[in-house]
């Protein structure tokens, strides 16, 4: 009996091993389905010396260029355009920059804003401003780059916008001849708008104001024209007029401002000896402007903070050349 058992085992034993081949054997009509991939990335290890997606990398890259017209002068008074980059050497809040933009003689277009005096204290001698002007304006236009261009304002106790930025000299003719001298003085209100209406223009921003140098009814202050002026990148040249040698008869604190506010911002303030002086002094405007230098530098090693004034210093190889740039600029 224990036979038959024996034997029976062994005989189911090899039934199991005959139905386990067939089955490795056996294959399905159809490829089982296949399981799709997750919808997002399987995280991958990071590389040696980089930083996990956990911990991003916090930094920061300035790129705003600040550009300087810069003007120079020898001893004697003569402008000098044929200096190189190495000439120069330039200080953010006395910090060493290097120059990353230089342009000798530079060609970059004007936007010129040309302001005009038309208080009352200018009424009689008015016609001699704007017959300098007028003879400006075609000279400015006729010998530089062919996009420069001007906009014309008058001033007395508000600023008139005479003629937007153009190249059409007989539209600032027809205004020019329309002008009357009357009520105050508001010098910094119209630097502060002229200065707002060359700001974000291309190229290069100069200002040129003809006035008697007083202020009288401005909202503004020397300071916020100062600061306007230096936002926009402005370039100023206040042309005095009527010039009264005895100093109790002139306004001597307001051609102090002028003066400061020129040499702030890379420009020159022009005292004309009589009327027949004035043309005279716009030919030596429009020869340093074609003489003036463009250098650039990208802010390196200095604090950053939104709206700060940056100082701002361009010295040259040569400690008698007399080198005028703006003193600054505002961190945008």
């Amino acid at each position: 009996m224990m036979r038959h058992r024996a034997l029976g085992l062994r005989a189911a034993l090899t039934l199991l091993c005959l139905s386990m081949v067939a089955l490795a054997q056996f294959k399905p009509a159809y490829p089982p389905p296949q399981v799709p991939p997750p919808a997002y990335p399987t995280p991958q290890p990071s590389p040696k010396g980089q930083a996990s997606a956990q911990q991003p990398s916090n930094f920061s890259v300035k790129v705003n260029l600040v550009r300087l017209l810069v003007s120079v002068r020898d001893q004697f008074g003569t402008l000098l355009s044929n200096l190189n980059r190495e000439d120069f050497h330039v200080f953010d809040s006395g910090v060493p920059q290097q120059i990353a933009v230089f342009e000798r003689n530079t060609s970059l277009p004007l936007s010129v804003a040309i302001l005009i005096d038309t208080s009352g204290s200018t009424e009689i001698d008015l016609h001699y401003e704007v017959n300098s002007v007028q003879k400006f304006i075609p000279t400015l236009l006729g010998a530089g780059n062919p996009e420069d261009t001007f906009a014309l304002f008058s001033f007395n106790w508000r600023t008139n916008l005479e003629a937007d930025f153009s190249r059409n000299p007989r539209r600032a003719e027809r205004a020019l001849h329309a002008l009357r001298g009357e009520g105050g003085t508001s010098l910094y209100d119209a630097i502060f708008l002229a200065s707002d209406a060359l700001e974000g223009r291309d190229g290069r921003h100069v200002m040129v104001v003809v006035t008697d140098g007083g202020d009288t009814t401005s909202y503004k202050r020397y300071g916020d024209a100062l600061a306007a002026a230096q936002r926009a990148d402005v370039v100023l040249y206040p042309v005095v007029v009527i010039p009264i040698e005895n100093d109790a008869g002139r306004n001597t604190g307001g051609e102090h401002a002028l003066a400061t506010l020129a040499a702030s911002t890379g420009g020159r303030i022009f005292y004309p000896e009589g009327f027949e002086r004035l043309d005279e002094a716009f030919s030596d405007i429009l020869q340093e402007l074609r003489t003036q230098y463009l250098l650039g530098f990208y802010p390196k090693d200095v604090r950053e903070e939104p709206r700060r004034f940056h100082p701002v210093k361009v010295e040259g190889y040569n400690p008698s050349l007399r080198i005028t740039a703006r003193t600054g600029y505002y961190e945008p």
